[in-house]
């Protein structure tokens, strides 16, 4: 999930949010919302669920692709004024809506044939729910991906904790708590793209996996080398100051630097200031335990979260501030770090017993053909 606003698509009939189109050898699912960004929502997720499994059964068809119909995102992240909405009304719904997305990361996780996303543009939230899961993960030039849940009172969900914890430490858990952008240089060096290739090329890509070609010469054909980015050549900046066991340590060793150090640290000191203090609190352990945890439990765990943070206070405020009243002012509870009890982020963690998430094992996945 992310925090985009989902404008209006007009009164007349909308056409499909996600059209599955059959290209010779590929099965092609194209986000279709470009006016939203491609806000992936429950009715897109369901058009997934129901295709995907066809998808794997149907001998003919050698490949799943993943493409936008937008030229400026990829998926800009999940429809949060929706599902706020449904909470609003429907508890239960809302809780299902969270744990539907999930069992579709699981299921894009297990699907047993490749699979390519041709990502240009934003690539936030959903939308690498999406592909990080892929076989096969393209950056176009105007590739640009982020996690930035704390910023509305969520914290990085649908399994990218497990990538992020993954990343040289503590890179991911920099990129979790501050919410910041990507190119897609950055991308490659930490696995979250496995080719970068122009966004002109996407077409031929799919035109010859249409004819069964086989992708990894492919791609790697393709392939361009795209440098080093900004966060590899911040990497010392980041260990030196996100290093520490606790948020209080990284907040700490940002409030102290010193030197060529300081104008960057007080930037990022900053931004933290501005988000959701509990969403930082569960984002840093969560982040943490993920380095001890496989996808699946990680997704078991992004579940309990959900079910906390629609139960609790910052997540509805901090997308009311953000995308319904826009006044970018939102008051979160506790307001600062310093208030916030490791009793209460411990809570969030806890099972839910007979609610928690229910994710088949990767065997019987594959026994079961998806």
């Amino acid at each position: 999930m992310s925090d985009i606003d989902t404008a209006t698509e007009g009164a007349v009939a909308a056409p499909p949010k996600i059209c599955v189109v059959r290209r010779g050898a590929v099965m092609n699912f194209v986000l279709n919302r470009p006016r939203a960004l491609n806000a992936f929502d429950d009715d897109m997720r369901a058009v997934l669920a129901a295709e995907i499994p066809r998808t794997a059964r149907d001998p003919d068809i050698y490949i799943g692709a993943f493409t936008s119909a937008s030229d400026r995102a990829f998926c800009a992240g999940g429809d949060v004024r929706a599902l706020v909405a449904v909470a609003k009304t429907d508890m239960g719904r809302a809780r299902g809506m969270f744990a539907a997305e999930y069992q579709l990361d699981w299921l894009l996780d297990c699907f047993s044939k490749p699979t390519v996303s041709l990502i240009n543009g934003l690539c936030m939230g959903s939308g690498a729910g999406l592909t990080c899961f892929n076989t096969h993960r393209v950056a176009g030039e105007k590739y640009s991906f982020a996690m930035p849940e704390t910023a509305i009172g969520l914290f990085p969900d649908v399994g990218v904790s497990h990538k992020l914890a993954a990343m040289p430490w503590p890179v991911g858990l920099y990129l979790g708590l501050t919410g910041r952008s990507i190119t897609r240089a950055d991308a490659y060096w930490l696995g979250l793209a496995t080719h970068c290739i122009p966004a002109t090329r996407f077409e031929g890509i799919l035109e010859a996996l249409s004819q069964a070609e086989p992708v990894d010469p492919l791609l790697d054909g393709l392939h361009e080398d795209p440098g080093r980015g900004e966060v590899e050549e911040s990497l010392t900046l980041i260990r030196d100051h996100f290093s520490g066991e606790t948020l209080k340590e990284i907040i700490n060793a940002l409030a102290s630097a010193t030197g060529a150090a300081k104008p960057w640290a007080e930037k990022v000191r900053q931004e933290l200031a501005a988000r959701s203090p509990m969403s930082l609190a569960i984002t840093d352990r969560h982040i943490r335990s993920c380095r001890a945890l496989d996808l699946r439990e990680t997704l078991f765990q992004d579940y309990r979260l959900a079910w906390r943070c629609l139960e609790g206070h910052d997540f509805l405020e901090g997308v009311r501030a953000a995308l319904i009243d826009k006044d970018h002012a939102p008051r979160w509870v506790p307001a600062e770090i310093d208030a916030i009890e490791e009793t209460e982020v411990a809570r969030y963690f806890e099972p839910l017993g007979a609610d928690d998430l229910a994710l088949p094992t990767r065997e019987q996945m594959q026994a079961a053909r998806v």
